[in-house]
């Protein structure tokens, strides 16, 4: 069993916004935080398959993961998964699976976060940064509902 975590937000956005904005890379360095570059590793539509390279400035270091999208279903559910073993993390899969659901004139989104394959003292470790990337994630939610908001 791997290390969960979940979080909420309200979109005051369409259920297709909503949906696009998750998946648009290209917009992502408007809102997204310390984003250094997006290296997209395919080329066409975001579908199944699909693979980036995404690059961070965390603690005043650069900081790069490889992520896949594991699952799509327009509108409502997006399913990514970074390899731990090809990015600077160097061990783990953490997946990232988005469910928008539209409730009235705004999109509830969930984000359900799971960190596996982490061992020794990473999975220590791992399960005390579990608030950390909780928070994380949500600072990126909020940021992506900011920007889709305007």
């Amino acid at each position: 069993m791997g290390i969960a975590f979940e979080v909420k937000k309200d979109f005051h956005a369409t259920q297709e916004e909503t949906y696009r904005g998750l998946l648009d890379l290209d917009s992502a360095r408007h809102w997204m935080q310390g984003l250094v570059r997006i290296e997209r590793l395919d080329q066409g539509p975001m579908q199944t398959g699909s693979e980036w390279r995404e690059t961070r400035k965390m603690f005043g270091k650069e900081a790069t993961e490889h992520f896949e999208v594991v699952d799509l279903h327009e509108p409502d559910l997006i399913v990514l998964r970074c390899d731990g073993t090809k990015g600077t993390t160097g061990k783990g899969e953490f997946l990232f699976t988005y469910k928008i659901v539209p409730a009235g004139d705004v999109s509830e989104v969930t984000l359900h976060g799971e960190i596996n394959g982490l061992t020794g003292l990473a999975k220590v470790f791992g399960k005390m940064m579990a608030g950390s990337f909780k928070k994380a994630c949500e600072k990126d939610l909020d940021a992506l509902k900011a920007h889709l908001e305007k």
